[in-house]
């Protein structure tokens, strides 16, 4: 049986890594894989999250199952942080995931429960594994344009355009700050149209919120989502821990469903079945984490506090950056670096520039040009700078 079996496409950003682990050059940069990293190259453990660590170990008296659907209390504090203190609770339905991607994963499996001829409108471009777990799963993909590559910025009316020949029971898929590939993200004004030309069509919204707080800050991020939220009758919203609370290994996600409040029981219901049929229950550590976090004000404080001090270090890199380019090339082309928000920019290099710095200077980024900018630091963006400048850019 197992010979009927097919090689898989790899995975470009996780060869990507591979390629840069074996290069043996001192010098070389990892902007590729989306993980933050301090100066230093490393990952670290939050310090809120190693005390909420500390209080669970001691307080945790049993390691048996817990919800099928997840923690109330990680439901309200993500909620909460998410939509606001005012959130319609009764329009609420909620699932714990197996991180971000599971949490995507389960809002298009409840939408195909919902309406199995759906198809999903994503960004061109988007996150890499939004259209791979849709094509796994046989759902249509639907492309909107999203990013002027020239411009370097989100060209509105062509996204408008495409979006207004969605038709009610399809999905359209939003990032809900710091665009994944590009950084570039829409105003609230924009988000405002959308909603207005989704309203119109009868399309379902879907937000991917991955990356809050790493843009302008917890509340700014969640602004599109909230206008979203209050706008529209039903709305999904596939909420990430991994970024935001540095738990990239314990696998803590959820997904809210916002519908009529009189049908959010079945909701309710059929998003369990779903846990169910996948993995049954969520993992509980991560939960009990970013629960115990959000719900102490101690650990509130400082958590927002090195949340803040990780965004505006990106952004100090984001502005360097941009600076360099400018001194060198004389011109303002590459300002849209510091306009962007998040991990992400795209470039706008060709693959054969993008090689050409990785064989020449052991910069490694993403074929498409995308950059992790917390894979940079202050004495490592002057040497991207000239690479850039060196291969054309």
């Amino acid at each position: 049986m197992f010979s009927n079996l097919k090689p898989t496409p790899a995975d470009k950003i996780l060869a990507l890594s591979g390629l840069y682990r074996a290069d043996p050059r001192d010098e070389k940069i990892d902007l590729g894989v989306g993980v933050y990293k301090t100066a230093e190259g490393k990952t670290p453990i939050m310090s809120a999250i190693s005390k909420a660590e500390k209080i669970l170990h001691e307080t945790e008296t049993t390691k048996t199952y817990a919800s099928l659907i997840g923690q109330p209390d990680f439901h309200g504090a993500m909620a909460a942080m998410v939509l606001g203190e005012g959130y319609p609770a009764d329009r609420l339905a909620f699932l714990s995931t197996v991180g971000g991607t599971g949490a995507c994963r389960q809002a298009f499996e409840l939408a195909r429960l919902a309406n199995p001829e759906m198809k999903v409108w994503v960004s061109d471009p988007t996150w890499p594994n939004h259209i791979a777990i849709l094509n796994f799963m046989g759902v249509e993909v639907k492309p909107y344009r999203y990013f002027d590559n020239d411009a370097r910025a989100v060209a509105f009316d062509a996204m408008i355009e495409d979006l207004k020949q969605a038709k009610k029971g399809d999905v359209v898929l939003l990032h809900g700050c710091c665009h994944n590939p590009t950084g570039a993200n829409l105003t609230l004004e924009q988000w405002a149209v959308v909603a207005e030309t989704l309203l119109a069509n009868g399309a379902t919204p879907m937000i991917d919120l991955a990356y809050q707080g790493f843009g302008d800050g917890l509340e700014a991020d969640a602004a599109g989502t909230r206008l979203m939220a209050e706008k529209m009758p039903e709305l999904m919203i596939a909420a990430s821990c991994s970024k935001n609370f540095g738990i990239y290994r314990e696998r803590t996600g959820c997904l809210m469903v916002l519908g009529d409040a009189a049908n959010t029981a079945i909701t309710q219901d059929n998003l369990g079945k779903l846990n169910r049929l996948a993995y049954s229950f969520p993992p509980f550590h991560g939960q009990a984490l970013v629960a115990k976090v959000l719900t102490d004000p101690t650990l509130r404080q400082e958590w927002e506090d090195e949340l803040e001090s990780v965004r505006n270090g990106m952004l100090g890199l984001r502005e360097q950056l941009a600076a360099e380019l400018r001194q060198l090339t004389n011109s303002d082309r590459f300002d849209f670096l510091a306009r962007h928000r998040g991990m992400f920019s795209r470039l706008g290099a060709t693959e054969a520039q993008v090689m050409k710095m990785r064989e020449d200077n052991a910069i490694y980024m993403v074929g498409d040009s995308r950059l992790n900018i917390a894979g940079l630091n202050e004495n490592s963006v002057p040497l991207l700078a000239k690479a850039i400048v060196a291969a054309g850019v």
